[in-house]
C-alpha cells in the first residue's frame, strides 16, 4: 500500500503520431498511472489542412495546438489512472521528437495560428522527419568542409537536412516572408517548456545536437552569410537563447498551464530534452560503454563516452549531452517502425488482413509469426531499410528503400522479416562505426515500442551478436523526464543518483544464437555490398529517382 505523502513527478512524452504522461513515485521510480493522447492533426504530409493544398515531398508538418492538447489531456489522465492527490506532484519534466521545429513570434505565439500565415506551409511546425531541405543541408556541408569548419567533425562530417540551419535556410530561400516574420526558431522540446513556465530556455541538448552549439558558440557569422547574405544574422536574431543543462530547473508551472494539467502552480518544470537522450538515465545507461537504441517509428542511438572520438556519420557528440562529466554521442536510423507499418498498410495483400481478423491479431503479429517459423535466409532476400532515407552512417535522406531477391515465391513475411533485418543491419553498420572509431559498445540497451516483438529483437542479438538488454519500463522517455524533473525538483542531486534508484534495466534478456550469428553474418555481407553500392557512389540512381519525383510533382501542380 502506498504512502499517501511520499512525492511525486510527471514525465511526458511527445512522440511524433501520439504523447502519454505518467505518474512517477519519487522514491523508486514506480509508475503508478499512465494517461495518452493521439493528435488531432497527426502528421501533414500530404496536404495542409486549412486549403487542403497538397504539399511537396518530403514534407512532414504538424500543428502545435496537438501538443497543448495533450497536456489537457494525458497528464490528468495519468492522474486520474494513478489514483493519488495531484499536490503530491513536485515537478513535471517533458521530452520532444528532434529535430521538430517550430516557428513563432517573440511571445511564443506559433505562426500558424496567425490569420496571415495560416495558410504557409512554411508558418507550420517542421517535424523531425521533415527532409525538404536536403539542398540548403547539402551546401552547408560543402561550404563547411571547404572552410575547415571545426565543428563539422562533431558530427560525423555531415550536418543533417532535419536539423535546425537546414530547416530556417529552406524557409528563408523559399518562403522569406514568413521568415522575416519569425521571432524565433524554436525547438518543440523548449517551446512546449516555454508554454509550461511563460519563460523561453533553450536546452543543451537540442542546442548540441540539432543546433551545432559546440565549444560555447554557434556558426559564425560570415559562414552563414556565404550560404546567403540574409541568414548572416540568423543566430543572433532568431536562434540565440540562453541554454539550460539538462536536470535543471527552467521555471515553475504557470497559472495558465497548472489549469491545463490539474498540477499545482508553482512546481519545478526540468530543462526540456529530447526523447532519445532522456531514455537514457531511465535505463540505467549513465556509464561509458552502453548504448540505448530507442526503436520506435524511427530509431535513435545514444550513448557516452569518456573519450572524444570522431565517429563517420554519427549525428553528434556534445559534452554533458546525455550525463554531466561524459561526451554524449548520438547516432540513428530515419525509419524502423515506420517501414513495417508502410509495408503492412500498402503492400500486405488482404487475405492477410483478413486471416488475422479472424484470429484476433494484428497484422504485424502474424507476419512475425510467420516469419518466425523461417530459417536465416530461407525467403533468400535482402532489404535497404531507407524508405526515409539515411541518417546514420551516410547522413543522406535522398536514399530509398530497396529489396532484392524477389521472386514469384515471394511471400508477404519473407518481405517483412527481410525488413526486420535490414534494419538490425543498419544498427550493426551504426555499432561497427563506433567501435571502429575507438567507441567500443560494451551493452546494447533496447527502449521503445518495438522491444515487444521478440522475433526483432532476437534477429538483433544475432546480427549484432550482442546480449540484448531491455529498459524495465515501456514508456522509457517518459520515464527519464520524470527522473529529469525529479532532479529538477530537488529530489536528487544528479541525474546519476536520480537513475541509480528510478531507472529500471533487464540485463541480457536475449542472448545470440551462433548458428543465427554465423548465418547472419553472411547476409550481413550482401547488405554491406548494397549499402556500399547505392549509398556511396556505386551508383547515383536513388538520387536520380527522387529529383524525378519532385520535377514531376512541380509539373502536376502546376
Amino acid at each position: 500500500m502506498q504512502d499517501e505523502s511520499e512525492a511525486l513527478v510527471v514525465g511526458v512524452d511527445f512522440g511524433t503520431l501520439s504523447g502519454r504522461a505518467i505518474v512517477v513515485r519519487v522514491r523508486d521510480g514506480a509508475e503508478l498511472g499512465t494517461g495518452t493522447h493521439a493528435y488531432e492533426h497527426g502528421v501533414l504530409d500530404r496536404v495542409l489542412p486549412t486549403t487542403g493544398a497538397p504539399l511537396p515531398p518530403d514534407w512532414a508538418l504538424q500543428v502545435p495546438q496537438d501538443y497543448i492538447d495533450l497536456l489537457r489531456t494525458a497528464v490528468p489522465a495519468a492522474i486520474a489512472d494513478a489514483g493519488v492527490d495531484p499536490a503530491r506532484v513536485i515537478g513535471i519534466g517533458t521530452d520532444f521528437t528532434a529535430c521538430t521545429m517550430v516557428p513563432t513570434t517573440d511571445d511564443g505565439t506559433p505562426l500558424c495560428t496567425l490569420p496571415a500565415f495560416a495558410d504557409a506551409p512554411h508558418a507550420y511546425a517542421k517535424l523531425w522527419r521533415h527532409h525538404a531541405a536536403q539542398p540548403q543541408a547539402d551546401r552547408i556541408n560543402e561550404l563547411a568542409r571547404r572552410r575547415g569548419e571545426k565543428w563539422l567533425p562533431r558530427y560525423g562530417g555531415l550536418i543533417s537536412s532535419e536539423w535546425e540551419f537546414a530547416k530556417a535556410l529552406h524557409m528563408l530561400e523559399e518562403a522569406p516572408d514568413v521568415y522575416a516574420a519569425m521571432d524565433r526558431w524554436v525547438e518543440a522540446a523548449d517551446w512546449i517548456v516555454w508554454q509550461l513556465t511563460g519563460q523561453y530556455v533553450r536546452n543543451a541538448c537540442s542546442a548540441g545536437y540539432k543546433g551545432i552549439h559546440q565549444q560555447g558558440g554557434y556558426p559564425a557569422e560570415d559562414f552563414l552569410a556565404e550560404l546567403n547574405p540574409a541568414f548572416a544574422d540568423f543566430v543572433a536574431t532568431k536562434l540565440d537563447q540562453p541554454i539550460g543543462a539538462l536536470g535543471d530547473k527552467a521555471g515553475t508551472l504557470s497559472a495558465e498551464a497548472a489549469a491545463w494539467t490539474g498540477l499545482p502552480e508553482g512546481i519545478a518544470v526540468s530543462v526540456g530534452n529530447v526523447d532519445a537522450h532522456v531514455t537514457a538515465p531511465a535505463a540505467g545507461a549513465v556509464e561509458p560503454g552502453q548504448m540505448v537504441a530507442i526503436m520506435g517509428t524511427s530509431t535513435c542511438h545514444v550513448m557516452s563516452s569518456d573519450e572524444l572520438r570522431e565517429v563517420p556519420g554519427m549525428c553528434g557528440v556534445v559534452d554533458g549531452g546525455i550525463v554531466p562529466g561524459l561526451w554524449g554521442y548520438e547516432a540513428g536510423q530515419s525509419g524502423v517502425g515506420d517501414i513495417f507499418a508502410w509495408y503492412v498498410d500498402n503492400q500486405v495483400p488482404p487475405a492477410y488482413h483478413e486471416r488475422a481478423r479472424e484470429r484476433g491479431l494484428s497484422v504485424h503479429e502474424l507476419l512475425t509469426e510467420l516469419a518466425s517459423a523461417q530459417a536465416v535466409g530461407e525467403h533468400g532476400l535482402v532489404a535497404l531499410d531507407w524508405h526515409s532515407g539515411n541518417r546514420s552512417v551516410l547522413v543522406d535522406h535522398e536514399l530509398s528503400g530497396l529489396v532484392v531477391g524477389q521472386t514469384l515465391s515471394t511471400r508477404a513475411e519473407d518481405v517483412y522479416r527481410a525488413l526486420l533485418e535490414a534494419t538490425a543491419f543498419g544498427t550493426r553498420v551504426i555499432v561497427d562505426a563506433f567501435t571502429t572509431a575507438g567507441v567500443p559498445v560494451t551493452e546494447l540497451i533496447i527502449a521503445g515500442g518495438l522491444m515487444r516483438n521478440p522475433l526483432l529483437m532476437q534477429i538483433y542479438a544475432d546480427v549484432l551478436n550482442l546480449p540484448l538488454s531491455v529498459i524495465g519500463s515501456r514508456q522509457g522517455p517518459a520515464l527519464g523526464s520524470a527522473l529529469h524533473a525529479a532532479v529538477a525538483a530537488g529530489a536528487y542531486e544528479d541525474i546519476r543518483a536520480a537513475a541509480a534508484a528510478m531507472g529500471s534495466v533487464d540485463r541480457a534478456v536475449y542472448r545470440p544464437d551462433p548458428r543465427g550469428v554465423e548465418a547472419y553474418d553472411l547476409l550481413f555481407a550482401e547488405y554491406s555490398a548494397l549499402h556500399d553500392h547505392f549509398g556511396r557512389g556505386g551508383t547515383n540512381v536513388m538520387h536520380r529517382l527522387r529529383a524525378m519525383r519532385r520535377i514531376a510533382s512541380d509539373r502536376k501542380d502546376k
